[in-house]
């Protein structure tokens, strides 16, 4: 190989992506400088947050840049390396994005041992998603023996984690999904107590309400909007609300003005509070091997939709806001050697 081969952005989406906002292009083949280690690219992690970077508006991460390699979660294997601490032919995983080759800095790659975890795992159950669903749940929504726990977004790949680590530790676990085929897998497979199809529910609400008889403790929020209002209508006292995501508004154009729920949270001395994953960044290796651990017991199971083919990463980007995936979205793109 000579050339490598990119996807960019080529220009901002307004209202959902399409495949005119990403370009592919070819450029010479990276070249490893000191420190660094050449990575051939074997899966990429395709996820709702990069929407948001993809508007030029002030978050907790920079805007992607017009005309620059989308970056997020990917596997590769080393192969050619001049460091000490990583060989050719490791398996590692990154945040290089969507490219065929990268020149990585080896302070960026995490080694993978698939004796721990299945290889995709690193993208999904144990990896950024895995992840996301253990701190969010552990450390915001702490949810305890016997208390109700509600998960929007359920059949997501954060979702269906945070709802089973839930269960492991007793909590009537409730989530909510968007198709009778998400739901069944959720309950049959998952062990979910009960679980709505937002699409079959004139009223959220008065669901809410059914379901949830006792009231909600724990509410893991992966897409806000009018689902999470309906939610926070029955919380309970001192409830805990991860926000995790906001799916349902990463489309719009304007902002999404709904019910006001400083008043619930008052009146409940609840907590809401927004997470980042980073700020767990040194907790890392604790949260990888618990998860791993679940895994190996059983206690958790994950879903993986894989997409074949390198040229196939935008439509499978926007395969995310059609709820095509069920569980974890990921794009093929090689063999490991």
């Amino acid at each position: 190989m000579s050339e490598n081969e990119q996807i960019v952005l080529a220009s901002r989406p307004e209202g959902a992506p399409s495949r005119d906002n990403f370009q592919f292009i070819n450029t010479p083949l990276p070249e490893p400088e000191a420190g660094q280690v050449l990575v051939r690219t074997l899966y990429l992690s395709v996820d709702p947050y990069m929407r948001g970077r993809m508007k030029d508006t002030k978050s907790y991460s920079p805007p992607y840049a017009l005309n620059e390699v989308i970056k997020g979660g990917a596997i590769g294997q080393v192969v050619e390396s001049s460091e000490p601490n990583l060989r050719k032919g490791d398996l590692v995983t990154g945040m290089w994005g969507w490219q065929r080759y990268a020149a990585v800095n080896t302070g960026d790659l995490s080694l993978i041992d698939t004796e721990e975890a299945p290889l995709t795992a690193y993208l999904g159950a144990v990896g950024l998603t895995g992840l996301t669903a253990y701190f969010g749940m552990e450390d915001i929504g702490k949810p305890k023996e016997g208390e109700t726990v509600v998960v929007s977004g359920a059949a997501g790949a954060v979702g269906m984690i945070a709802g089973q680590i839930a269960k492991i530790v007793g909590a009537r676990v409730v989530g909510i999904a968007g198709s009778d085929e998400k739901c069944a897998y959720l309950k049959d497979k998952l062990g979910f107590d009960v679980v709505l199809n937002y699409k079959q529910e004139s009223d959220m609400s008065a669901a809410i309400e059914r379901v949830c008889p006792d009231g909600v403790d724990v509410y893991f929020d992966n897409v806000g909007g009018e689902i999470s209002d309906a939610v926070l209508r029955h919380i309970n006292r001192n409830a805990r609300i991860p926000l995790c995501g906001q799916i349902s508004s990463y489309n719009l154009e304007k902002p999404d003005i709904g019910m006001r729920p400083q008043t619930l949270l008052l009146t409940n001395t609840a907590l809401m509070k927004g997470f980042l994953l980073g700020d767990y960044a040194k907790s890392f290796k604790e949260g990888r091997v618990k998860l791993a651990k679940w895994i190996k017991a059983g206690h958790i199971q994950y879903e993986e939709n894989i997409v074949e083919g390198f040229e196939q990463t935008p439509e499978a980007f926007m395969g995310l806001f059609s709820g095509d995936n069920l569980g974890k979205q990921l794009v093929k793109v090689a063999d490991p050697e």
